[in-house]
This record gives C-alpha cells, structure tokens and sequence, in this order.
C-alpha cells in the first residue's frame, strides 16, 4: 500500500517526513493522471496545486480552519488528502465523486464553488462570521491568477482589506492561465512580481553574502527576511495589494513544499488578512501536459498516458460555431468576438486566428463582456459574445439594462446550454430560457442541428436594434432533420395523420420530438411537430395550430419554471386557446452530475417517457365521452417511476 492510501484526514500528514511528502506527492499526481485519462476531468490545475494544498493541509487544520478553492476544479488534490482516495475512481460518474467541492461528500468541503472569483466573498464573510463569534478558526481562500480578472474578487478584497481582524489568509495561485494565459493589467503586474530577474539576482546574492559570513548561522535567513520587504518595493513592487492595505508574502515557489508552508506558517501568525503570492505551473509534473500549449491539459477529454494523446471526440457543436465565425467575420468587417476567457472552449480560437484584431478575451469577467459589447455595438459594430449558457447567468443585469435596454445589436452564443452532466448542478445551462424571458426586445433562438445553427447564427447577426440569443447543447448535433413544411416562421418537422397533438420542439430537442412522434403514430394517433427555431417571441403560427389540435405538447431541455413552455402557455392563455396543455422540461433543481442520456432519462425528458404519457392524455379524452381535459396544463413531475415525464 502507497503512502496515500494511509491518508484518511490532513492529520495524517503532519508526521511525515520531508522524504515521505515528496513520495505522497508523487503519487497524488500518478493517481489524477491514471484516473482522468479515463473519465476525463480538470487535470491541469489540480497537477500545479499539489505541494501548495498539501502545505495548506499541513499549516491548517481543517475543517477547524475552512479551505475556499476558487474554482472548485482545482480540488482533486484537497479531496485526496481529506479520506476520498478510495472513492477517487469514480470521479464525474454517476454516483462518484464531484469534480468540484461537495458538502454532500465531506466535511472539509464547504463551498460548492464552480464559477469564478467567488471565494474571496465567501471568505470575507466567514472570517468576519467567525470573529463576531468569537471563534479561534483561520479561513483559507485559494483564488488563481485568472478569477483575480473578475470584479466580484475585486469587490471583495476592498472590503476584506478593512476587515482588520479577520483571520483570512488569501492565497493567489499564480500560474499566468486561467484556461489559457490570464490576460490584462492584472496579469502584466503579476507578472512582474514573479518574473523580474533583478529581484531574484538580488534576492540570491544577499543570501549567498550572508550565509558567508562567519558566525552568523541561523540569523541569516531572518536577516534576509527584514530586508525584503525594501528589496520588494524597489525591484519587483508588490504594491498591487499592498496599497489596498493587505499584508503581502511572496512571491513563493508554489512547488516547494517547505517554503509553501513557511510562508503559510507566517501568515497565519499575522492576525489579519494576508496575501500569500505562490508561483505555479499549471500542468506540473506530467511532462504531456506541461507540453499542450493550448490550455495544460485544463479539462482534457479521456488520453493515452504515454502520449497524451486525447481520445478522438468526434465533430460537436462548437465546431460548427467555430466555422460559421470564420466565415462570417470574411462576409461581414462589422462582427467582432469577445469571450470571458473561453477562447478555446467556445471556439472563437479559429476566429481570433484569422481576425486578431476582432477578437477580445476580456477575463473571467462576464458582466463586463456584455456591457462592453453594448459599447461595441454602440460605435458601429456588431458584437458576438460567446459563453458556457451558465456563466451567462452571472450577466443578467448587463443584458437587461445595458444591452436591451438601449437596443444594442448583441448576439450572446450560449454553449453547452441544456443539461451538460459531468460537472454537476452549477453547469447545467438550464436557466438562460427562463430568465432570458424577462428582456423585452431579446430574441432567443435554439437550432435543431448543425444546418440551422448556422442559419440562425447568420440571422441573429443581421438584427441590430435588439439583442439576439442563439444556444446549443454540449456534444456532437443530430442529423440534420430537414423540414417538411413551414408554418409561420416554424419548421415542421413532421405532419402524420389527424391533427391530434401538436408538439413544440425547442432546438435539440427536435430528435427526441420527433421520436415522439414516431411513437404516437404507431398507436394511431394523429401527430404535428414543428420546430419554432426562434423560440422568443411566440410565433403567432403556434397559437394557430394549438386552436386546430386536441392536445398541445411542449420539449425543452431548461427549466420548467418560466422558460418556452410556460411563456407559450401564457401566450395561448392570453389569446383565449383552451387546448390541453402538456408541458416538458428539467425539474426546477440542482442536478446531480451525471451523464447527459442519464439526466434526460431521469427527468423524464426521453421519447419513451413523453410519448407514454401522450397515449395516456389521449385515451383519457377518448374515455370522457367527448369532452376535454379540465386541466389547462399538466407540469409532469418524474416521481412517478411508472410515468415520467
């Protein structure tokens, strides 16, 4: 048995020598790789913070002392060393272990905390909360380099530099990347402290000159000390937080254990908020990605171990995002890109290489990326701003007051919108179409395939009064499913039979529709499916075909509460169509990570599922003797096993 599989809690640590905590190490980094190279995961990160959280394990005492990780997915190492190894292999599977902090799993995990530049809030309040109380108990906040570009750690850390009593230690993991090289004149200064050769030629030669001086033994080092402070100001100036009245350490090798824990060790003793500045490499220790130039390696799909090589993952829907922004940025000289340090997750990578100039990575900072597109739009261009759906939600009041409000031409492209899986409740994109319901002028758009991404894309671009939403799902899109008529500004997708049910099919959802529909008339029941393609506002066809049906069915991959479904709802209720009304979408919930066939199949939202329920709506029309449901909506709800929904 290794030496970690003797670790249950981070007091297991505090009896090893230094011999036995770089073999820990050591095999820490061959289990993260060995078990992602598997399943996939956010290896990068986790392999630059090994010695730093170990260090922290051993100065602290968690969960005496609280541990904030920002973002959550450098938290492998941390749930190692705090009783998980044993569990470790089913990380991001069904039923296994998060890939971020969980309370659900341990004690030492507190903040679920998966979107950026957070920590340091919640840190500020917890140590606040704990000196109000009384409460010997330190707070940790690990926060990298790249949610230091968001505002909201900003925002903290002016109120935390007042805070003189609270027993916060901030430690800045400074590896110049978020997913790719941190950008801004955040990251210029930082990259002054870690980088300036006089401060180190210095440093050195000072310590060298002491320790040869006869006699003075061990006050060499605390001599040293006394003096870099001056040594700081003067050729590295770690102002940057010192003028906001912050104690600053470093910067330290964040991959020297021994120096991680003395400088942790003598900001613990300081009695009030302290920066600790550790130097990084994302990617350390495992030579294939410290070599992927990209990103280290940041969330890799499953590899080869020897190679790194990932495994092929065939084309996705980015992929198709990604060509259709090249080909319009050579049709159009006005559409510019920006990214909230996404560019290669999004896509905008093949943009930016073609049009630099065009194309701005503004930080983990998305309120700032939509007002600043309403600025872009505002002097003559036509922004196109590309996000993961639920980092949109961190947007709303940009895109409600400073974007509608003033009638920008905006178009937001939200990937991985929908249910997304592997990484857990706060990335599941299932919140856009309900709040995006609420911006008057907005219009919101969810292709079916590949085909009509591209051209919703290329219709969104040509609105420039209003702002345009254009969302696809995570993974490869269906076959294109070619329409077989129009109705309104609605695809239809199938027209079989009598005009029993009408199925709205919102964007991906178009194949699981379909499938329905299939079903449906496999048991003889009349069916319409139409895909609205621009799902905000109605189309008046809708409203139409809901008088001409006896049943009207609707399929989105978001929440229940206020997206599609619920907005046509209201629309027929307002032009006084009292068809039945069957409404299909995510439980309003936090879901459990898992994969996204697994979540659709337990939310009910799978052809088998709807379609059973379909047959049973029917019939019991067809036993009432002619007349309607009485119920003007049904919001199935999957607890019941037999019927989903």
């Amino acid at each position: 048995m290794g030496l970690l599989e003797s670790i249950t809690g981070p007091r297991d640590l505090r009896g090893l020598s230094d011999d036995q905590l770089s073999a820990l190490a050591t095999e820490v980094r061959d289990l993260m790789v060995r078990t992602t190279s598997l399943s996939g995961g956010h290896l990068g990160p986790n392999l630059g913070v090994v010695e730093l959280t170990i260090a922290i394990h051993r100065v602290f005492d968690s969960p005496h002392d609280r541990v904030v990780l920002d973002t959550g997915h450098q938290s492998y190492v941390h749930k190692l060393l705090t009783g998980r190894v044993g569990d470790f292999a089913g990380l991001r599977t069904e039923g296994g272990l998060s890939g971020y902090p969980s309370q659900a799993e341990s004690e030492h995990d507190l903040v679920e905390n998966s979107h950026a530049s957070t920590a340091l809030s919640y840190a500020d309040g917890l140590a606040k909360a704990y000196a109000i109380r009384g409460e010997g108990r330190h707070v940790v906040a690990v926060i990298g380099d790249g949610a230091l570009t968001g505002g909201m750690a900003w925002e903290a850390l002016n109120n935390i530099a007042i805070a003189r009593d609270s027993r916060l230690v901030i430690v800045v993991n400074d590896n110049g990347r978020s997913y790719t090289p941190t950008i801004g004149g955040l990251a210029n200064a930082l990259t002054t402290l870690r980088t300036n050769p006089r401060y180190e030629q210095v440093l050195d030669a000072v310590k060298k000159r002491l320790n040869a001086v006869p006699g003075v033994g061990p006050a060499t080092y605390d001599a040293l000390h006394a003096m870099k402070k001056g040594l700081k100001d003067a050729l590295a100036p770690q102002g940057l937080f010192e003028d906001l009245g912050l104690k600053y350490v470093g910067p330290v090798d964040g991959h020297d254990r021994a120096a991680m824990e003395q400088a942790l060790t003598q900001a613990k003793r300081f009695g009030g908020p302290v920066i600790v500045h550790a130097i990084t490499r994302k990617g350390f220790g495992y030579d294939a990605a410290e070599r992927h130039e990209a990103d280290q390696f940041h969330s890799p799909q499953p590899f080869d171990i020897e190679t790194g090589e990932e495994r092929a993952r065939g084309r996705i829907w980015t992929d198709v995002f990604a060509e259709e922004m090249v080909h319009l940025g050579q049709r159009r000289k006005d559409v510019v890109a920006i990214t909230a340090a996404m560019m290669h997750p999004v896509g905008l990578d093949k943009f930016q290489a073609r049009f630099p100039e065009r194309t701005f990575d503004v930080g983990i900072a998305e309120q700032h990326a939509a007002t600043s597109a309403a600025g872009l739009a505002m002097g003559g261009l036509h922004p196109v701003v590309a996000v993961y759906a639920t980092f949109l939600n961190r947007a709303f009041d940009q895109v409600l007051m400073d974007v509608a409000l003033h009638r920008c031409g905006v178009t937001f492209v939200l990937d991985r919108a929908g249910v997304t899986g592997d990484d857990g409740a706060s990335h599941n994109g299932m919140w856009d179409m309900s709040f995006l319901q609420l911006v008057p002028g907005l219009r919101l758009a969810a292709p079916r395939d590949a085909q009509r991404l591209r051209e919703l894309l290329d219709e969104a671009v040509l609105v420039d009064d209003a702002p345009t939403v254009v969302r696809f799902p995570k993974g490869p899109p269906p076959a294109d499913i070619e329409a077989v008529g129009k109705a309104g500004g609605c695809d239809v997708l199938v027209r079989s039979g009598t005009k029993d049910v009408l199925v709205v099919a919102v964007g991906a959802m178009a194949e699981t529709a379909v499938d329905v529909a299939g079903r449906l008339v496999d048991q003889g029941i009349g069916v319409t499916v139409v895909d609205p393609r621009w799902v905000k506002p109605v189309d008046p066809a809708i409203v139409d075909l809901a008088r001409e049906h006896r049943l009207v069915v609707s399929i989105e991959d978001n929440g229940r509460v206020g997206g599609v479904g619920a907005t046509i709802l209201q629309t027929l209720n307002d032009a006084g169509v009292s068809t039945p009304f069957r409404l299909h979408g995510i439980p309003q919930e936090f879901l459990a990570h898992a994969k996204r066939a697994a979540i659709l199949e337990r939310v009910g939202l799978t052809a088998q599922a709807i379609a059973r329920g379909i047959v049973e709506d029917m019939s019991t029309q067809a036993g009432a003797s002619g007349d309607t449901m009485t119920s003007a909506v049904t919001d199935r709800s999957p607890v019941d096993a037999d019927r989903p929904s």
